[in-house]
């Protein structure tokens, strides 16, 4: 329910415990539970990697697939590996993988995530032989199917930081932002990707969060908390819909967004 009041979701299927299907968690809640993985992984960096550098990352890419809704008083069992480090013109590109599931083997949801060390050199190193999967091509060079504006209040990344625990300074200390080279506070990239969701969702779906069953997107520009951001999104064939997010001054915030959404 806090993940969902963190980007103004609501959705009554994540707060309607009276109903007798009970509450689902909004698909996007994946990336809370993982979260503790990932700040494993940045104290276990943190004893071969400068702190400076450390405060260079951030979240780059995010694919989730979702297998099964995640609904109260499930136990989940989490696995995670790195999946490989590349050098890119931008810095040193970590992907990480998660898998979710329940104690009976139960498949809940699949998370890739790519981590930027922005301005950092580093050797390629593949650990995984997994390839990500193509997804469907979908006609972006036409008009959106539709165009929804979503003011961003100035204290939008300090909700989202608190009713989700994702806490990183880059998010609430203008201070922290500003010393790592970033012009401001910076909306958590999870967050912007949640409030594409929550309009796929709910234009698309039925507000049924059960037809979407995959979600990508590139975190190609930064949305500064007090702006306003647009979220176009064009549907292709099979299911396939294509999205990207537009910040204030019309960048891309989240570039090359694809969804797979299925009947209800």
């Amino acid at each position: 329910m806090n993940y969902a009041a963190a980007v103004e979701d609501w959705n009554g299927r994540y707060f309607d415990d009276a109903a007798d299907e009970g509450v689902v968690a909004p698909p996007m809640f994946a990336v809370a539970v993982t979260w503790p993985l990932v700040t494993g992984i940045q104290k276990l960096l943190g004893g071969v990697v400068p702190v400076e550098t450390m405060g260079r990352l951030v979240h780059a890419a995010e694919s989730l697939v979702f297998h099964h809704p995640i609904r109260p008083g499930v136990t989940l069992v989490l696995g995670g590996e790195v999946v490989a480090l590349v050098p890119t013109r931008a810095g040193a590109l970590m992907t990480l993988r998660f898998d979710a599931a329940e104690k009976d083997g139960t498949p809940i949801f699949t998370e890739r995530v790519g981590a930027l060390f922005r301005g950092v050199s580093c050797d390629s190193v593949k650990l995984s032989a997994e390839k990500a999967e193509e997804a469907g091509l979908v006609d972006t060079d036409a008009p959106p199917a539709w165009t929804a504006e979503i003011p961003v209040s100035r204290c939008a990344a300090h909700v989202y930081d608190g009713c989700t625990d994702i806490v990183f300074p880059i998010h609430t200390s203008r201070t922290y932002a500003l010393k790592v080279g970033l012009p401001d506070i910076i909306l958590q990239g999870t967050a912007t990707l949640a409030l594409a969701a929550r309009e796929i969702v709910n234009r698309e779906c039925n507000s049924n969060p059960a037809c979407l069953r995959e979600l990508s997107g590139r975190f190609t520009g930064m949305v500064v908390p007090g702006q306003t951001i647009r979220v176009q999104c064009w549907r292709g064939g099979n299911g396939r819909v294509a999205f990207k997010v537009l910040n204030d001054r019309g960048e891309a915030s989240i570039d090359g967004g694809a969804a797979l959404l299925v009947e209800d």
